[in-house]
């Protein structure tokens, strides 16, 4: 009898606290979704694949196919009334000293002046200071994720400092993890998000659900995953979707981008496996999509992989900054895309 009162009571503070964060939940609002824009003539080409706010107009942005280890200092001026981008430039690379580790993600933790930068290579999250110097401490990965395959690491990388939480996820599904979506087999990923503490001690984890994938014809190259987190102050995180199609033929080439905002509820066992029906997912809300492509007269594709906040409005709401790999503005088609999305 003793024990199934304290299972009611258990399942009776579980349901309260489920009730209580469902209700104190605020949905971010899109207050405006400003065009892309590319500046060739401040902004080499580059694989610029995630990027973080110092404040000032000045950012850091990884690029994973750099020369070394690293970061460059970018600088990005935005109109105060519209969050529009107005000028971007690129001020140079600095160096850890050590060979690429693909780098995709970059976290600016301001508590510490120090910066985390998650390598897909070997999926590693490593620290360092602003003059790229490794700090020596790195981030405690679970042993789940080193079922990743190939290339399909951390690609995210965020950083909450009201909640003291570092945050990435393993791009595509891990194997064992219920399947990856294809144009030719359209499920919906499952994914793990991954918490740290200050220490970068391994904390809680959550399962995240993409939707289907939109394509369905044959592909030449096809990348569907999670390739930006960007967590904010009431414990919630902007999540960056993005399906990559391009046809045998490059005409018809997409990428479909969406934004949601989404909410660690239920964590899991790290080592557990994922199933379908028996492990809870987060809660999602779609804010933003779009979509750019390759056609006849319009060549705006833009591959966005890197998302953080920047600066806020005079009327206090809040740009997000995005940033896309142009894969070296592969084959003189793609460019190096800079966007803000304005939220309150």
């Amino acid at each position: 009898m003793q024990r199934f009162r304290k299972l009611c009571l258990a399942i009776y503070l579980l349901l309260t606290s489920i009730a209580t964060h469902a209700e104190s939940r605020d949905t971010i609002q899109i207050i405006r979704i400003n065009p892309q824009h590319s500046f060739p003539l401040s902004v080499k080409a580059g694989n610029y694949s995630g990027i973080t706010y110092l404040g000032n107009n000045e950012y850091l942005v990884v690029d994973d196919k750099s020369a070394s280890d690293g970061f460059h200092l970018f600088t990005i001026e935005i109109d105060s009334l519209t969050g529009n981008i107005l000028y971007v430039s690129n001020h140079g690379f600095v160096s850890s000293g050590m060979a690429n580790r693909d780098g995709e993600g970059i976290a600016y933790i301001k508590s510490f002046n120090s910066v985390l930068i998650s390598g897909e290579a070997v999926n590693r999250i490593l620290e360092y200071s602003l003059d790229g110097t490794p700090t020596g401490r790195e981030a405690e990965i679970p042993e789940i994720f080193k079922n990743s395959a190939a290339n399909m690491g951390f690609e995210a990388l965020g950083y909450s400092e009201s909640m003291h939480r570092l945050w990435t996820c393993n791009e595509s599904p891990l194997n064992g993890d219920g399947g990856r979506a294809e144009v030719n087999n359209p499920i919906e990923n499952r994914l793990r998000f991954q918490s740290f503490s200050d220490s970068l001690k391994a904390m809680e984890q959550y399962v995240y659900k993409m939707d289907k994938p939109i394509a369905r014809k044959p592909s030449k190259y096809y990348a569907m995953g999670v390739s930006a987190i960007t967590p904010l102050a009431d414990g919630s995180l902007l999540v960056l979707e993005r399906e990559f199609y391009v046809p045998p033929m490059l005409m018809g080439s997409f990428v479909n981008c969406k934004i949601y905002q989404a909410w660690p509820s239920m964590p899991i066992t790290h080592d557990k496996e994922i199933t379908a029906d028996e492990t809870p997912v987060m809660d999602k809300f779609l804010l933003a999509e779009w979509k750019t492509n390759i056609g006849l007269f319009k060549r705006n594709i833009a591959n966005y992989e890197g998302m953080c906040l920047g600066p806020q409005l005079a009327d206090g709401s809040q740009v997000v900054v995005l940033v896309s790999d142009s894969q070296g503005q592969y084959a003189n088609t793609l460019k190096d895309w800079f966007k803000t999305i304005v939220i309150k």
